[in-house]
């Protein structure tokens, strides 16, 4: 079989990796890929977001499945289109990732289906988003309300720190028209989880836990970024709290969308804050998690094509997941300055040295070959990816490549998974 994967960053790389490893595929593609993608892949010099280009494509090439990677596609329809033209696509359709694309309508439908969230208003003028805040006398969350590649959401401790975060997302247009209206959350406490689950018309399977490390800074300090790390499994949530998870947030969440006549299949993600009063949704991606999908899919056994294949035929509940019982660890290497102004074109090297590390895979998110050089392109840069017998040994391994590797401003958070080893020290 034909595969398309569409995007470029980790996750991509990622996906093309173990779909690599499906006897079944014969030829692999990725749209644009990266110079990761590029060792397993053809890369194909089409936009994420050129649905016109990738359907075109996929037809020409008799594409016999494509896998999207990001949200800007899955929210601009491309499923549907793929559909359309007769190419099986895996990823919701464009009614299902408003979850996603729309936070307003996201936490209408929670709020519609009591689904445990975040007390929140939501505006499209500064000046009454502006006025509620300063009513406020606790620190508040504000976000985007549209796509901002992960970066539109600004946790503040204090009303202060939140109107000016409100300026940059509404008057400085720091996210572009994503910020063209806001959410005004209450700030909840908690530890912050990740569960993703596939989903068919029938069923909800959930993959292990993941935890992703929002926050630049070490400490868990600093703006919000795409993700500078993840681990998998997790000492958190314990079973009880999966089953509420899924029966409280997951099921109530699905079905409110088919209730509105939206089907949805594919992959659903639920950011959680495990609080006091149990858990309750930060946010719903309508993808896989990225840097969650790395350290997952390295644990993941089973072939994802007939995972995928099983969603599509809405036989979900006739598969199982096996999962290695090893953790597995990736520390993200960004650009220095990420998520602020950073620079690109900074030569990479000791990725080979690296990859000799037992069993580590380095993913690549930010880079593009020139030559026989890899140089760097975006913010999140690489994805360092181990496995051990236990967290501490992937850990371990994570940093050991990491440290093989170097490029100009080269930035890693030194405490991913500390806080899941600190009891056990």
């Amino acid at each position: 079989m034909k595969v398309l994967v569409v995007g470029s960053g980790g996750r991509e790389h990622a996906l093309v990796w173990k779909l690599a490893r499906s006897p079944r595929v014969n030829r692999l593609y990725c749209a644009p890929g990266n110079a990761g993608t590029a060792g397993l892949a053809e890369n194909v010099e089409l936009k994420a977001g050129d649905v016109p280009g990738l359907v075109r494509f996929a037809k020409q090439e008799k594409i016999g499945l494509v896998v999207i990677g990001p949200e800007e596609p899955l929210c601009l329809g491309l499923t549907d289109e793929l559909a359309t033209a007769g190419i099986r696509a895996f990823g919701p359709s464009k009614a299902a990732a408003r979850l996603e694309g729309d936070k307003a309508f996201a936490k209408h439908l929670m709020q519609q289906s009591s689904v445990p969230t975040a007390d929140a208003r939501i505006f499209d003028k500064f000046r009454d988003a502006k006025t509620y805040i300063a009513s406020r006398e606790a620190g508040v969350v504000v976000k985007a309300a549209g796509l901002a590649a992960g970066k539109g959401v600004i946790v503040c401790d204090d009303p202060a720190d939140a109107i000016m975060a409100l300026e940059r997302i509404m008057v400085h247009r720091e996210f572009g028209p994503a910020g063209d209206r806001v959410l005004v959350e209450e700030k909840l406490v908690g530890t912050e989880v990740s569960v993703l689950a596939f989903v068919d018309e029938h069923t909800i399977y959930l993959m292990e836990n993941t935890q992703d490390h929002k926050a630049a800074g070490e400490g868990d300090t600093g703006p919000n970024t795409g993700g500078m790390g993840a681990y998998s499994p997790t000492p958190v949530p314990d079973e009880r709290t999966i089953h509420q998870i899924e029966s409280e947030i997951l099921v109530p969440i699905i079905d409110a969308l088919h209730t509105d006549g939206v089907s949805y299949c594919g992959i659903l993600y639920a950011g959680l804050m495990l609080t006091a009063g149990g858990p309750k949704v930060l946010e719903f991606n309508c993808r896989f998690g990225d840097p969650e999908t790395q350290p997952l899919l390295m644990r993941l056994r089973t072939d994802l094509l007939d995972v995928i294949e099983a969603v599509q035929a809405n036989r979900l509940d006739q598969i199982t997941l096996d999962w290695d019982p090893r953790p597995a660890m990736c520390v993200v290497m960004s650009s220095g300055g990420y998520p602020g102004p950073y620079e690109v074109g900074k030569e990479i090297t000791g990725l080979e040295s690296a990859a000799t590390v037992e069993d580590t895979v380095v993913f690549h998110a930010g880079t593009r070959q020139a030559g026989q050089r890899i140089l760097t392109a975006g913010g999140r840069v690489l994805g360092v990816t181990a496995m051990g017998d236990t967290l501490q040994a992937a850990r371990d391994r994570c940093y050991q490549a990491v440290d093989r590797i170097q490029f100009d401003g080269a930035y890693c958070r030194r405490d991913i998974g500390a806080k899941a080893l600190a009891p056990t020290r």
